[in-house]
């Protein structure tokens, strides 16, 4: 009997094990994002995200989308990171996750925030909308996930600068994220 006993918390305690794993660190997705990057000559795009974000899952669609996906592929290693979850949510969160936002600057954007970065960590650009000639420390607009016909425009000029996309690919690309723009309101019956 006690060798069942022992045999059943053992297999318990196995279980609970299993059930805990936690999520990779943000120093360990980034490690990994920034070594595949350098053997596939490619930059790193780092989305910064959160389960209860709806601009994250279109920010994820859009990139995720047949029409441009394979031309994201080819220049970017895109890696995410949980951050601002919810009390009960908490768990989904990478590790130094909230840390490495602020790290890079964006505690105070809200989400999506995205970063593109070059192998080494250097950051290129973010989603941050700056006055003309401030630095990256700099804080600035954020565009989240783009939509708007500026938000777009601005996202498709800095994929220009860090990536060997042609104007060709960019428009598509562009063309995918606005369709992110809300619906303009109808106007009721009998109105001009």
């Amino acid at each position: 009997m006690k060798k069942i006993i022992l045999l059943f918390f053992a297999l318990a305690i196995g279980l609970n094990s299993r059930a805990q794993t936690t999520n990779p660190s943000a120093d360990e997705v980034l490690k990994q994002a920034y070594t595949q990057a350098a053997k596939e000559h490619k930059k790193v795009m780092l989305i910064f995200h959160a389960s209860w974000c709806s601009w994250c899952k279109k920010m994820e669609a859009s990139l995720n989308d047949p029409s441009c996906k394979q031309m994201i592929d080819n220049n970017y290693v895109i890696t995410t990171l949980d951050v601002l979850e919810q009390p009960a949510k908490k768990n989904l969160e990478n590790p130094g996750s909230t840390e490495a936002l602020a790290k890079f600057h964006g505690e105070k954007a809200g989400l999506p925030f995205w970063l593109i970065l070059d192998d080494k960590g250097k950051v290129l650009g973010d989603s941050q909308v700056r006055p003309k000639g401030a630095s990256l420390d700099t804080y600035g607009d954020n565009v989240g996930c783009p939509a708007s016909e500026s938000e777009v425009t601005y996202f498709v000029q800095l994929l220009k600068s860090t990536s060997k996309l042609s104007d060709a690919d960019l428009a598509v690309i562009g063309k995918r994220f606005a369709l992110n723009q809300p619906a303009p309101a109808s106007k009721p019956a009998g109105t001009n």
